[in-house]
């Protein structure tokens, strides 16, 4: 199972290319939400925190004022295993409302909630200012995964960019694209040392615990061996075509919800580029994500499931590049820093320069 850890940076490049309006956190519990939340904002922000004691209390506090109030009240006859809280008070309706009032009042683009739960399903004119709040503010907030149907109309709202701690890139698979004959390097430049570790190194620890399945297809024994040495699907093969290359990869993958494309020749490539890209995937559901520093495009590529058809299609000798050129309205690119990322090695000169 993937256990990349978001950074904040990820995050950030991921939402500000989105076009989203809202940041919401979910998961389970134990999972680092609110520790997420403190540290995309490490400064408190106006609006709300909660908190519960176990087998006690539910309480509330407004950012602004730090005045607190009980929500909740533990109730071990409740029916279930979990929601053994029961609404006590009108927390929510006074100081909760108040405190989101107060919120709209400050000078802050963003306002906080940690969290949002169960009992406030039934405070329907706090869960309506949550709304107002979402038509006027950014709101970063924490979400209670339960199947509630308040809790799934917040997460599923179209201006909301998602983070699912349990699978933050969902159901994403990965082909590592090591076919190339490398004739103008004048061998297998995959296997050349850079900095003392094999080229295609940095794209396999560069793709390292984000993916639910990653699969490296090779012409090369000694890249297939490697791949053995590291626990890494791989797929040999002597077909000829670039297309090939990713047919064989896809084939594998078609369970998945959408596909990275990595050519294999990137060193400088790093692991926090491919998470943002992931995380925007799954944040555009129908898109093509790729690269770009200022006006250069780059590799690598996702491509969403409504394209695998035309992947696995492709004319002898074709990529992924004569799809997207069908497909311009598709694409969504993220912004890079460093333009480094997306040079890649094709002779020994670059080789040379990049190290």
């Amino acid at each position: 199972m993937p256990a990349y850890r978001l950074t904040s940076s990820c995050i950030w490049n991921s939402f500000q290319n989105s076009n989203k309006k809202h940041i919401i956190i979910t998961g389970d519990r134990g999972s680092g939400k609110s520790t997420l939340l403190n540290r995309l904002f490490p400064n408190p922000l106006p609006g709300i925190t909660t908190w519960a004691v176990l087998k006690s209390a539910v309480y509330l506090k407004d950012n602004s004022t730090d005045n607190i109030t009980q929500v909740g009240v533990y109730d071990n006859a409740l029916a279930g295993l979990e929601n053994k809280m029961k609404l006590c008070g009108d927390g929510f309706v006074n100081l909760g409302i108040d405190a989101l009032n107060n919120a709209l009042l400050s000078n802050s683009e963003w306002i906080s909630i940690d969290e949002i739960g169960y009992l406030e399903s039934q405070c329907t004119d706090y869960l309506n200012k949550i709304m107002d709040i979402m038509d006027k503010k950014h709101l970063l907030t924490v979400v209670r995964k339960q199947n509630l149907p308040h809790l799934k109309k917040l997460c599923e709202r179209e201006d909301v960019f998602l983070i699912d701690l349990d699978a933050p890139f969902g159901n994403m698979g990965c082909v590592i694209m090591a076919s190339g004959l490398g004739k103008r390097f004048g061998q297998n430049k995959l296997m050349a040392e850079f900095h003392g570790k094999p080229l295609i190194s940095y794209v396999l620890d560069a793709t390292s615990d984000i993916f639910q399945k990653r699969i490296v297809v090779t012409r090369h024994e000694t890249i297939a061996n490697l791949c053995k040495e590291r626990n890494i699907d791989f797929i040999l093969h002597t077909m000829p075509h670039r297309n090939d290359t990713i047919r064989l990869g896809l084939e594998r993958l078609l369970d998945t919800k959408h596909c990275m494309f990595c050519t294999s020749d990137q060193p400088l490539l790093k692991q926090e580029t491919i998470a943002a890209l992931a995380l925007s995937a799954v944040n555009a559901s129908s898109k093509i994500i790729r690269p770009i520093c200022e006006d250069i495009l780059g590799s690598p590529v996702i491509f969403p499931k409504i394209i695998y058809d035309e992947l696995l299609h492709l004319p002898d000798g074709k990529g992924g590049g004569y799809v997207i050129k069908q497909h311009p309205d598709y694409v969504q690119y993220l912004p890079i820093r460093n333009s480094n990322e997306l040079e890649d090695i094709d002779t020994p000169e670059d080789l040379l320069r990049l190290s």
